[in-house]
């Protein structure tokens, strides 16, 4: 089965450098198969052949990482099927809208409903969100640069882990888990 592991904090302003060929070396050395990374922010498609469960997955990558480079990072694991039901279940998007403009912010778990609900109001300018299970969907025609909508905020606000993409990217990273 394919997988898409998305990695939280690494190589953005020169924190946390990691090559890429060094990742997918380190992935191959956990036994997965078939790795390919995408740009330099820790994005890397891959098959397991033995372990299945996303979780169990998330912790083996953050335990190589941690062995191999000495860095904490947050994971986040899904399945090729689960990646294009995020993309398939994308509220915002509008075709006549500039694609540069949505983001999706990966969740490590579905939020406690209180969480959900103590943002359910909240407004920024002209930036959406809409959250399905792990997925917060993001329309933000000012940049991504300028919203408040942001991986702290959502981690702050709803006391889980978050790591955002942008359109594009998902997009791609669906293309790469597709050869």
């Amino acid at each position: 089965m394919k997988y898409i592991s998305l990695l939280r904090g690494i190589n953005v302003s020169g924190q946390k450098k990691i090559k890429m060929l060094d990742l997918r070396e380190m992935y191959t050395d956990l036994g997965f198969e078939s790795v390919a990374s995408y740009i330099q922010t820790g994005n890397v498609v891959f098959e397991s052949p033995k372990v299945t469960e996303t979780k169990a997955l998330e912790a083996i990558i953050k335990q190589g990482i941690k062995g191999k480079f000495d860095f904490d990072v947050s994971v986040m694991v899904r399945t090729r099927e689960e990646w294009q039901n995020t993309i398939n279940n994308n509220p915002l998007f509008d075709k006549e809208k500039d694609i540069k403009h949505f983001c999706v912010t990966l969740l490590g778990e579905i939020p406690e409903q209180e969480y959900l609900d103590s943002i359910a109001d909240f407004k920024h300018n002209n930036d959406q969100f809409t959250i399905i299970d792990r997925a917060i969907y993001l329309y933000c025609p000012d940049g991504y640069g300028r919203t408040k909508l942001t991986n702290n905020f959502f981690e702050k606000k709803l006391k889980v882990r978050a790591t955002t993409r942008n359109w594009r990217t998902i997009l791609k990273l669906r293309e790469v888990a597709s050869q």
